[in-house]
């Protein structure tokens, strides 16, 4: 018997023309694990073993991978992964946060949104990204308002070197400023946060995309006996007609199969 694929549920990225596996592949365990909200530790998995965890993401009919230049050496390690299978894949990656020595900072400057685009393309080798978003420090509406991060990845996706941009971010006012006049907004959604919930309601009533991180709250979700919080999870999820994807950052491949088992079986009973 094979194993439930998503193959048959690719979805729209709202208006982008792209279209996604309703699951994406967080690669935040590819290159870091300092500084990483999650309830264990976890060994960055050697090169083999990314490659089948991709491998085995791709058979399962995902082809959204997110990633970011505060993820360590993630961009950097996917380049040579993704060598020959550049065109199976949406890539979404981040500008705005680094990560240096164990701590995070932040730039939203034009110059460093350049600099950091033209890195995630060559780390990355590729021409293009799919989809560029800002790596919010919080400050949402500050960061959309002073305009040149946004500004920038307007030019960069004019110039062909991203398909679309938004945010990442952490408040419904950035969520929806950044969905006004960009294309996605990242935002969490799940059993235990539901405060970005306007968010999702505007993208689905104007065609934008939304990308859901913290789907599973980071590994931190706890339910009543008997209810499988995964599943629970996803239900919430993708009741909503407004979620395009949600991006789950696992290495075990055995979770991997189960969350998209249980995400096709949701998805084809609707």
């Amino acid at each position: 018997m094979s194993l439930p694929t998503l193959h048959d549920f690719h979805r729209p990225l709202g208006s982008t023309g792209l279209t996604v596996s309703p699951l994406g592949l967080g690669t935040v365990k590819l290159g870091r694990d300092q500084g990483v909200k999650y309830p264990t530790g976890f060994t960055i998995p050697g090169d083999d073993e990314a490659r089948m965890l991709l491998a085995q993401a791709r058979e399962l009919g995902i082809n959204l991978i997110d990633t970011a230049p505060a993820y360590g050496r993630s961009e950097e390690r996917l380049g040579p992964l993704l060598r020959g299978q550049r065109d199976e894949w949406v890539i979404v990656s981040k500008v705005g946060e680094e990560f240096d020595n164990g701590l995070s900072h932040f730039d939203f400057s034009a110059a460093h949104t350049r600099r950091s685009v033209e890195r995630s393309l060559r780390l990355l080798e590729t021409d293009h990204i799919e989809l560029v978003l800002v790596h919010s420090d919080g400050n949402d509406l500050a960061i959309l308002e002073q305009q040149e991060v946004y500004q920038t990845l307007a030019a960069l996706k004019q110039e062909g070197k991203i398909l679309g941009y938004g945010l990442s971010g952490k408040t419904v006012a950035g969520g929806l400023k950044a969905l006004e006049q960009g294309d996605c907004a990242m935002v969490t959604y799940n059993l235990n946060e539901q405060a970005e919930r306007p968010v999702l309601d505007y993208a689905a009533e104007h065609g934008k995309a939304i990308l859901v991180k913290k789907a599973l709250a980071s590994g931190h979700i706890c339910l009543a006996p008997g209810v499988d919080p995964v599943q629970a999870s996803f239900e919430l999820l993708f009741s909503h007609p407004g979620v395009s994807s949600a991006i789950v950052g696992t290495i075990n491949p055995l979770h991997l199969a189960h969350n998209v088992a249980t995400v096709a079986r949701i998805l084809g009973q609707h």
